[in-house]
């Protein structure tokens, strides 16, 4: 190969990478924008209905999807995660159906671990308004995995479908901790801790849990697990005594959860959105699902993306940018 082939290339070479860090630096510079116009008018919050099966347009189905870890990150998702649940966005969905009398029927999707005790809530009492508020049927659809949190938004629906290898149960709270003062003993570190009572502190890394300390927490965790209980009870028409006798964490597949009463019937989405037309006269329907409104945000996801390669790395930078270091109460089957 010439001199020359060498400088053409080495040219074309240096083009490559200025052009790329340009249009990442673009790219940045609308994202800050955006924050600073988000912030200003909400846009952020934005959502389209896009029809999936067209009909009566004064006879509504709508198709909603809980898909991830549910908890409240703020009105959007980090910019380095594939995470798709935005928790606010999905409350101005329910809120949009308690308002819209066009909506005869909900189809709910949900594939999902769980997630914060308070999100979870928040949801279930979102839906329970709009089943007394608009008296209309919703379905429910599992996905792969509909575990504690998932289960707990599912609880209240009309009929609740499941494949035969949906991971669903794991019913019950936890709240985690990490104890790492015996590894900083070891290496001579010393914590200086200046607190105004014996519990400030509580679940610090710092120090050891004390059996005041401990039972604090049981009480407290005992109380969200027997609300969940009622919240299954209450949903299924079964018993609390019925439902704690599975209410012990365990995971089932979707045949176990028929048979313990914890699901109606096996199929998919779309034997779900066929049984929710038929039991309900809404053959006909126009169904539609909510789509957020495309923003710059996803430009430059996808160029961290395609910068990290690879998803592990992808996933650990997502769960540092995240991860709250106060422990929480959890209806989450899994690792948070």
């Amino acid at each position: 190969m010439t001199s020359k082939r060498w400088i053409a290339l080495g040219i074309a070479a240096l083009l490559f990478v200025v052009s790329t860090i340009a249009s990442i630096a673009w790219s940045i510079a609308k994202i800050d924008f955006k924050r600073s116009f988000d912030s200003a008018i909400n846009v952020s919050s934005t959502y389209d209905k896009t029809v999936i099966g067209t009909g009566n347009p004064a006879k509504k189905i709508a198709v909603l999807t809980v898909n991830g870890t549910i908890q409240d990150t703020g009105d959007s998702t980090s910019l380095f995660s594939s995470e798709t649940y935005n928790h606010q966005f999905f409350i101005k969905q329910l809120d949009d159906i308690l308002d819209d009398h066009q909506v005869k029927g909900v189809l709910l999707k949900v594939n999902s671990p769980g997630g914060g005790t308070n999100e979870s809530k928040q949801i279930y009492e979102k839906i329970k308004q709009i089943k007394k508020e608009r008296n209309i049927p919703i379905y429910v659809s599992m996905g792969s995995m509909a575990a504690s949190g998932g289960y707990y938004i599912s609880a209240p629906a009309d009929k609740i479908f499941a494949d035969e290898e949906t991971i669903t149960g794991s019913i019950g709270v936890i709240m985690q901790g990490m104890d790492y003062s015996k590894l900083a003993k070891k290496y001579g570190i010393e914590f200086n801790t200046i607190k105004t009572g014996p519990y400030k502190d509580i679940m610090s890394g710092a120090r050891g849990m004390t059996d005041a300390d401990r039972k604090l927490l049981q009480d407290m965790v005992n109380d969200s697990y027997n609300r969940f209980v009622k919240v299954v009870a209450d949903g299924r028409g079964m018993s609390v005594k019925e439902v704690k006798a599975i209410a012990d964490g365990r995971i089932m597949n979707g045949s176990q959860a028929v048979n313990a009463g914890l699901v109606d019937k096996l199929g998919y989405s779309e034997d779900a959105l066929a049984a929710l037309k038929k039991d309900n006269n809404l053959e006909g329907a126009e169904v539609y699902e909510y789509t957020s409104s495309q923003d710059w945000t996803s430009l430059f996801s996808s160029k961290v993306n395609t910068l990290l390669g690879g998803s592990a790395e992808k996933e650990a930078i997502s769960k540092l940018l995240l991860k709250n270091s106060a422990p929480r109460m959890m209806y989450l089957y899994g690792e948070e």
